[in-house]
């Protein structure tokens, strides 16, 4: 069956209200790894409700609509969807607790024949839900391998960013606990492939594997200990490719190239030395 691009570009997301809690935002950081040190007074910052901060990239679980595309009406061959590009820009920094609404748009599909299938691209804008004031804007490309064909107009897709051709300024390992995504489900996204052994099997992997949200999470753990100093401020946007997929308990090495404002950064596997998050490129303000 072609996929029907009109029914998805006007799929009726409904504006959803997310009260989240300091409970909330600690169990992110730690689905990331935070407070695996607990002398780390640096990380408790965002562990210990004692002035607790959020991590700038909760922004991405906030106001999430959820694994839509496994809808029967959406026509999506669910099971051979990936997470292509991520996008984040902070409009002000993430509270530690709130109150926020967010409405979910389809911005584009692009067909890349039956063979390659087709890239969606999607927008979500967080907002504090009293004051109506923007907190983020995410954007999202997702690879639907099982859907190209359908007759779609030629489109260019978007260029990726290009990583410096020199050495990186900077590197960070974070190690990745065997049970990071159990803990980092929790946070919202309960695809079944990050816990559940046959689902992996039935996608073709060996066993479950980290969301790719919980390793751009720790790529922006790396970023805000070496450049930003564990300042949130300092967030203003992030975009990156996801790769390649991570098992938990894997370590992941962020190269950083800082040129003033932009940092451009890669992640890889140190156990495999497979690059899993590419062409990354973030703004972080100076001090």
């Amino acid at each position: 069956m072609a996929l029907d691009v009109e029914k998805l570009l006007n799929w009726p997301f409904e504006e959803l209200r997310h009260d989240y809690t300091h409970r909330d935002t600690i169990l992110y950081a730690l689905g990331l790894g935070l407070g695996s040190d607990p002398l780390d007074e640096q990380q408790l910052r965002f562990v210990y409700e004692k002035d607790l901060r959020a991590l700038p990239t909760m922004a991405v679980v906030l106001a999430y609509p959820g694994f839509w595309l496994r809808e029967p009406g959406t026509g999506v061959n669910w099971k051979k969807i990936l997470h292509g590009e991520q996008g984040i820009v902070w409009h002000k920094p993430v509270p530690a607790a709130a109150t926020v609404t967010g409405r979910t748009r389809v911005t584009g599909i692009i067909d890349k024949g039956a063979e390659k299938g087709s890239l969606m691209f999607s927008e979500r804008i967080v907002r504090d839900a009293q004051t109506g004031e923007k907190i983020a804007t995410l954007t999202g490309t997702t690879v639907m391998r099982g859907d190209g064909g359908f007759g779609g107009p030629a489109k260019e897709v978007p260029k990726p960013h290009r990583i410096p051709d020199r050495a990186p300024d900077a590197v960070c390992d974070l190690a990745t606990a065997p049970n990071a995504a159990l803990i980092y489900r929790l946070s919202g996204d309960y695809n079944p492939l990050h816990a559940d052994a046959e689902v992996a099997r039935t996608a073709g992997f060996p066993k479950p594997i980290l969301h790719g949200l919980c390793s751009l999470g720790l790529a922006g753990h790396a970023l805000l200990k070496t450049v930003a100093k564990y300042d949130p401020a300092r967030f203003k946007s992030m975009h990156l490719r996801f790769t390649s997929p991570v098992f938990p308990g894997e370590t992941i090495r962020t190269e950083m190239w800082i040129d003033g404002a932009q940092v451009s950064f890669r992640a890889r596997l140190r156990e495999r030395d497979t690059v899993v998050l590419d062409n990354g490129v973030a703004e972080i303000a100076p001090a």
